[in-house]
């Protein structure tokens, strides 16, 4: 039977948070421009995907996705749409509080925006601990993949390069157009990194400037990073490595 809560009749969405016990997951996302060769729908289709397979293996209940996200520094390509913070936190803290009058009060936000969404939904869970007395967990694949992320030879964080698209090639493969990908290579900046893993001293992110961002555009068609290297056996390696920590996360919580 499907984990997702769309497709259930209200009888057994009861049945299904009765298993669940109390546990709901909600894939955040974002539509917004990933180069010439990535769909701009990228960040929601990994968290849902994460969602799903590591739902499967428990009997946690996926929500609907947060299909949009704050994406401003990306308007300056067609296909994305970039949502206030402030609307973002009222819209996520709604449906935690419906889930939660219902009994999923144990809640796993998988973002798959990167660490722009992280902001907001820190404020969201912390508002929603604090007034629901649930228990929010947020999970972000570039955090949790900080073990393995070097032993794939995959270069620093960036934007649709070749950690996302070797995802997306390993669970989305009709959805890639590797043919059309456009390297951008990152450039090491004093003081300065957006990946979770860069061990040095660092500013904290930014969003990137309109300036930045269409050098970008005109560059590359919007990547930054090295796409063509990505490989999908091993974008396969880092999605099994996501869901296993997601389902320790879920099942720490049944």
């Amino acid at each position: 039977m499907s984990c997702w809560l769309q497709t259930k009749s209200w009888e057994e969405a009861k049945i299904a948070i009765e298993k669940s016990k109390g546990v709901a997951i909600i894939p955040v996302g974002s539509v917004e421009q990933h180069g010439l060769h990535l769909p701009v729908g990228t960040d929601t289709y990994v968290a849902m995907t994460l969602a799903e397979e590591a739902a499967g293996r428990t009997d946690a209940i996926v929500v609907p996705p947060v299909w949009f996200g704050w994406s401003p520094h990306h308007m300056v390509l067609p296909g994305t749409v970039t949502i206030r913070p402030e609307v973002l936190i009222e819209l996520t803290y709604d449906i935690i509080k419906s889930l939660s009058e219902h009994g999923l009060k144990k809640i796993i936000l998988i973002n798959g925006h990167r660490i722009v969404n992280v902001v907001w939904m820190q404020i969201c869970a912390q508002r929603a601990q604090t007034d629901l007395g649930v228990t929010i967990k947020i999970f972000d694949p570039a955090y949790m993949s900080k073990d393995i992320v070097g032993s794939l030879g995959f270069g620093p964080v960036g934007h649709a390069e070749e950690v996302e698209t070797s995802h997306m090639m390993a669970r989305y493969p009709d959805l890639v157009h590797l043919e059309k990908a456009v390297d951008n290579p990152i450039k090491d900046t004093p003081l300065y990194s957006v990946d979770p893993c860069y061990t040095h001293d660092t500013l904290c992110y930014v969003p990137s400037t309109l300036e930045h961002a269409r050098h970008a555009a005109k560059v590359s068609g919007g990547c930054t990073g090295e796409p063509t290297k990505s490989d999908a056996e091993k974008g396969r390696i880092y999605h099994e490595h996501l869901v296993k920590n997601l389902v320790s996360v879920i099942q720490s919580l049944q």
